[in-house]
């Protein structure tokens, strides 16, 4: 048995899986925390390697396309600190991460895994679940079946108008994450079978927001695409997929269900850029409203203590410079 223990987490390899611990100090990323233990299968490995470095090495392990629900869900924009693929190596160290590495390689030729074939199959189960993801105009939980949102006050009318959404996985094509970058919001946004009008994420009721402040260090929300994709048929499984016989037939209402929030969806956004019905604002009394919305925020974000005083100053003054 390989074994690597450092403050980031553990490694171990028996010859048949590597499984991943992560640690408990304070630098662990909150992603990996949460992911908690990992065990993947030889065959889901299509390498290894050691990255010496000055102060300290990093040990990787690249896994086979299509293995992991989690790396698929991502799309290769997971931050390296959030990686839990990845393992900072203290320098003195650097021999039992070499040995390490050779004992992987050593099994992968032995078992002939075809390390550049892409899997047709999930590997790896996936997130635990139930979860939740809390983003900036509501809340997604998906409990291994369905998936539900809850729009809060922060939704623009067009979600609120369409109401909660709630979809079985029958009623699924796919999930898609993109992760907020700085002050750039990301989104998660649920994709029903069928044909949809795609909207811009504060429009599309099938879409959680995550907006940039509030959720550019915590890429959790991952977790909950990981989940819902590990249940979806494999994208390379082709036809019907090997996940799609465990599930129950789709109904008559199930199937109707996704198609309801297309309309009002689609005509909700341009009734605010219009004569809105009741309010009669314009484009930039909508607009108006959405940044004052995002200064309060910012004030609750300053109290809570998650903002800085210097970077409340420079979020406020970024937003006032749009009006």
């Amino acid at each position: 048995m390989a074994e690597i223990l450092q403050q980031a987490g553990a490694w171990t390899f028996d010859g048949d899986t590597v499984r991943i611990v992560p640690g408990h100090h304070k630098s662990v990323h909150r992603l990996r925390r949460l992911l908690g233990e990992l065990a993947v299968p030889l065959e889901a490995v299509a390498g290894i390697s050691y990255e010496p470095g000055r102060r300290s090495g990093w040990l990787r392990l690249r896994l086979r396309h299509g293995a992991d629900p989690l790396l698929q869900a991502a799309g290769g924009r997971l931050p390296d600190a959030a990686d839990p693929y990845r393992l900072e190596v203290e320098s003195d160290r650097a021999g039992v991460a070499e040995y390490f590495v050779d004992e992987v390689r050593n099994a992968l030729l032995l078992e002939q895994v075809p390390v550049e074939q892409p899997c047709d199959r999930y590997l790896l189960p996936g997130p635990a679940v139930p979860l939740s993801v809390q983003g900036t105009d509501g809340t997604a939980s998906f409990d291994g079946e369905r998936v539900q949102i809850e729009w809060n006050w922060m939704a623009e009318s067009s979600k609120t108008s369409a109401g909660p959404r709630t979809f079985a996985l029958r009623e699924l094509e796919s999930v898609e994450w993109t992760p907020a970058i700085g002050w750039e919001n990301g989104c998660l946004r649920f994709r029903p079978k069928g044909a949809h009008a795609v909207l811009k994420p504060d429009h599309d009721p099938n879409c959680l927001v995550l907006w940039g402040i509030r959720q550019a260090k915590d890429t959790s929300s991952v977790l909950l695409a990981a989940a819902v994709t590990a249940r979806l048929p494999h994208p390379s499984a082709g036809g019907s997929g090997s996940g799609a016989a465990a599930l129950p037939p789709a109904g008559g209402p199930a199937e109707a269900e996704p198609a309801e929030p297309a309309e009002p969806a689609a005509s909700a956004a341009p009734a605010r850029a219009g004569s809105g019905a009741g309010s009669g604002a314009g484009s930039g009394d909508a607009d108006h409203d959405v940044l004052l919305r995002r200064l309060r925020e910012l004030g609750e974000l300053h109290r809570e203590g998650v903002l800085t005083d210097e970077e409340f100053a420079t979020a406020k003054q970024a937003v006032l410079r749009r009006f």
